[in-house]
This record gives C-alpha cells, sequence and structure tokens, in this order.
C-alpha cells in the first residue's frame, strides 16, 4: 500500500505503531435473554441506565453489569450481539446538570476569547440560552473553548469541552 505523503500517515501495522485507543473498557458477556442485536446506552454515576439506540424493552442491565469493576459510571456504551456473546465497549463520559433547562438537546457553544456561539439542534441560536454550559465551559478552559452538551435525560447533559 503507498504512503500518504499528503498526511503522513502509514499503512496500519507496517510501522509498529500503536493504534489510538477507542475503549476504556471492553468486556464480552453471556446475556441469553437480552433481546435485539445492539444498543447504545449510557450508564449513570448513580447507576440509572439511559437507553439511547436500542430495541423496545431492551435490558441493558445484564451488559452494564459486565462493566462493573472495569470502568466507573458515568460511561457510554455500545453493545453488538456476536454469535455466542454480547460484546460491550464503553468510554468514561463527563455528565452534569445544566439549569436553567437550555431548551434544546444538543447544544454547541464556542468562544473564540471574545465572542460566544451556540448552535442549538443545529440551528444559531442566543448564547444567552447556554448560560450554564458557559459557566461549566469557563470553569473547565481558561482560553478560547468549543462545549458540547447532549441531553440524556431530564436536565442531566452529556458534556465535553475543548480548548481551541
Amino acid at each position: 500500500m503507498p504512503l500518504d505523503p499528503g498526511r503522513g500517515w502509514l499503512a496500519a501495522g507496517i510501522t509498529g505503531l500503536p493504534r489510538q485507543r477507542e475503549w476504556d473498557a471492553v468486556v464480552t458477556v453471556d446475556a441469553p435473554g437480552v433481546e435485539g442485536d445492539e444498543s447504545t446506552f449510557v450508564v449513570l454515576a448513580d447507576g440509572r441506565i439511559v437507553l439511547e439506540d436500542a430495541p423496545p424493552a431492551f435490558d441493558a442491565a445484564p451488559l452494564a453489569g459486565a462493566l462493573v469493576g472495569a470502568l466507573d459510571a458515568p460511561y457510554r456504551a455500545v453493545a453488538r450481539r456476536r454469535p455466542e456473546l454480547w460484546a460491550v465497549g464503553a468510554c468514561a463520559i463527563d455528565v452534569d446538570r445544566l439549569v436553567p433547562d437550555p431548551d434544546g438537546d444538543d447544544l454547541e457553544l464556542t468562544w473564540n476569547g471574545s465572542t460566544h456561539a451556540l448552535l442549538v439542534d443545529g440551528l444559531p441560536a442566543d448564547p444567552a440560552r447556554a448560560r450554564a454550559l458557559e459557566r461549566i465551559a469557563t470553569s473547565r478552559e481558561r482560553g478560547p473553548y468549543a462545549a458540547h452538551a447532549h441531553r440524556l435525560r431530564d436536565d442531566l447533559f452529556e458534556l465535553l469541552v475543548l480548548p481551541l
């Protein structure tokens, strides 16, 4: 396979450099009573499970139970049925409450050092709607940042704050 001189990347496995880790924990679990073939769910710090992409009446408890001791909640997990077992990969996430409610499910707030810009559910919005997200983001980043908040349940949001 030819090298990609524009990016400087080499074919995986050729250089001996490891790939970037995708999951914080991976387990397999025998869960014969669990219906369906795939699910995405979030386990909150108090143990509650929020299903995001799952068949009706999906029981993620046995899958989340397999992660006990491997990863502390909160985390996001993806589960896929294999012929005889379920494979579950999970990544730690940051969860916080946004009060007052920003009246949207997905928020993208950026601050370039002088101006805030906000998208709520993909549409431009008044940055004043995201005061709670702004408080959290500025407590974590001293300079310009991009913050994303995704509603999990009620006023609980999954947060990601990155420096620009």
